[in-house]
C-alpha cells in the first residue's frame, strides 16, 4: 500500500475537520420544509381550491386571474384552509382597520391546520396587529424624501419611483402598509410623467427603482411606458424593478412581459423570498425565464421574527435561492412598522445568522445584512466584528471558526516611483 504523504494526511484530517462541523445543518435541514419538496401537496392544496373557485388550470395560469380572485373575505379562506374561531374573530377586527388579500395560488403553499406556518403567518391577519403601540407609520421618512411626484430620493445618484399600491398578496410586515387603504390605485399617469421629468432635469440621477405595491400588478403596455421613458434618457444606466410577484404570483412572468423587458437592458429585478417554502416549482420557473433572458435576479429578505429568524432556514433559504438562480442580496432589518413590530427581531439575531453563514456556506450565498437608518437616512450594513485590533504594522483578524491570526499590514507604496 502505497505510503500517504505528509501533506495528504494534514489535507485529510482538515477535510474530516470541516465535515464535521456541517452534521448539525445537514440533520436539521432534513426538518425545514422546502417548497420544491412538497409539490404533491401543493397541488392537493391547488385542486381543491379550484374546486372552491369553480376555476380549471387555464385560469390558474392567467395572472389576471389569480388578480381579479384574490381571496379577501374570511368564508372563502376557511373553505380552503382550517380556520380556528379565534383566527377567524382576529382576521374579522383587522380587516376593519387594515386590509388584507391573498393569491389563490399563495394560498395553495399554506398547511391547512398549522397556524405558526410561515406562509399563514406572512399572509394571514392576526390579533396582535391591533395592539402594535410601537410602531411608526412611516418608519423612512418616506413623506419628507418626496422631491416630486411618487419619488423617494435618499441617495445621491438613485431614486425609487412608486407606481402602485396593489399586490397580488399583502404582506402582514408590509413597510408601506400605510399607502395600501381599501382599494387598488394605480398612480396617476400625470405623477408617474413628473417623476419621469424629475429624472430627466437631474443628470446625476443614473439608477432608477420602478416599485410600489407591485409593480408587476400593471398592464405590460404600462410597465413598458414607464420602462422606455427612462431608458430614453441618456443619464439613466440602468433600471430596477422590485416585485414579490415571482414568489406570490409567478403566473405573471408571462413571455409576453419577459419579451417586453429584453429590449431595455441593462434591467434588473430584485424580489422578496422569506422561506424555503416560497420556492416552488412555479417561482422557479418564473424565475429562470427571467434569468433565461438576461435579468439578474436579487433577492431582499426581511429577517421576520417566527419565520426566518433561524440561522439553518436562512441558510437554507439562500441555497434554495441560488438553485433557482437568484442571489441573496440583502436581509433587512424589519422596519418598526405600525401593526407590524411582532415581527420585528433583537439586531442580535442577524448578527448571529451573519457570523453562522460566513464561511459554512459559498460567498454567493451570503447577503448584507442592513439595518435601516430612521427617517430615510439610509441603508447601513451590519456585520460581526472580523477585525479585533491593529498595531502599528499589522492587523489581528478572526476568522469564520474562530481562530485568530497575525497579518501583516504593509504601507501602500506611491505606485509611479516603482514603475
Amino acid at each position: 500500500m502505497a505510503k500517504i504523504s505528509k501533506q495528504r494526511e494534514e489535507s485529510l484530517k482538515r477535510a474530516d475537520e470541516l465535515k464535521r462541523t456541517i452534521d448539525d445543518y445537514l440533520n436539521i435541514r432534513k426538518s425545514i420544509p422546502k417548497g420544491l419538496d412538497l409539490e404533491n401537496e401543493y397541488q392537493k392544496n391547488k385542486n381543491h381550491i379550484l374546486k372552491v373557485l369553480d376555476a380549471n388550470e387555464e385560469n390558474w395560469n392567467d395572472y389576471k386571474w389569480q388578480l381579479k380572485n384574490r381571496v379577501s373575505d374570511i368564508e372563502t379562506l376557511n373553505r380552503m384552509i382550517n380556520l380556528t374561531e379565534k383566527e377567524i374573530d382576529s382576521i374579522r377586527k383587522v380587516g376593519e382597520q387594515y386590509r388584507w388579500s391573498i393569491s389563490p395560488y399563495y394560498v395553495s403553499l399554506m398547511d391547512k391546520y398549522d397556524k405558526y406556518d410561515a406562509i399563514r403567518m406572512l399572509s394571514i391577519p392576526s390579533s396582535i396587529e391591533l395592539i402594535d403601540e410601537l410602531g411608526d407609520s412611516d418608519p423612512m421618512g418616506e413623506e419628507f424624501t418626496n422631491p416630486a411626484g411618487t419619488i423617494t430620493r435618499r441617495y445621491p445618484d438613485r431614486l425609487i419611483i412608486n407606481v402602485t399600491n396593489e399586490c397580488a398578496m399583502y404582506c402582514r410586515h408590509c413597510q408601506r402598509r400605510r399607502n395600501i387603504g381599501q382599494t387598488d390605485n394605480h398612480t396617476n399617469t400625470q405623477l408617474i410623467q413628473e417623476s419621469i421629468d424629475y429624472v430627466k432635469e437631474n443628470e446625476e440621477i443614473r439608477d432608477v427603482l420602478i416599485t410600489g405595491g407591485d409593480p408587476l400588478t400593471l398592464s405590460n403596455d404600462r410597465l413598458e411606458w414607464i420602462i422606455k421613458s427612462l431608458y430614453e434618457i441618456e443619464h439613466v444606466e440602468y433600471i430596477r424593478i422590485g416585485t414579490r410577484t415571482p414568489v406570490t404570483m409567478p403566473q405573471r412572468i408571462t413571455d409576453e412581459f419577459v419579451n417586453m423587458l429584453k429590449k431595455y437592458h441593462p434591467i434588473y429585478i430584485n424580489t422578496h423570498f422569506n422561506h424555503p417554502k416560497e420556492v416552488t416549482r412555479e417561482s422557479k420557473e418564473a424565475c429562470e425565464k427571467l434569468a433565461n433572458a438576461g435579468v439578474p435576479l436579487g433577492n431582499q429578505a426581511v429577517l421576520l421574527n417566527g419565520i426566518n429568524n433561524d440561522k439553518y432556514i436562512m441558510r437554507l433559504l439562500n441555497q434554495e435561492l441560488l438553485k433557482i438562480r437568484v442571489r441573496p442580496y440583502y436581509i433587512f432589518h424589519a422596519k418598526h412598522v405600525k401593526g407590524t413590530t411582532h415581527f420585528n427581531t433583537s439586531v442580535d439575531d442577524g448578527i448571529e445568522i451573519m457570523e453562522y453563514l460566513r464561511g459554512y456556506t459559498s460567498g454567493m450565498a451570503i447577503p448584507t445584512y442592513i439595518i435601516n437608518a430612521p427617517k430615510g437616512h439610509g441603508k447601513t450594513p451590519i456585520l460581526p466584528e472580523y477585525l479585533i485590533s491593529r498595531g502599528k504594522d499589522y492587523i489581528l483578524i478572526r476568522t469564520w471558526e474562530g481562530k485568530t491570526y497575525k497579518y501583516e499590514n504593509h504601507q501602500t507604496i506611491d505606485i509611479k516611483e516603482v514603475y
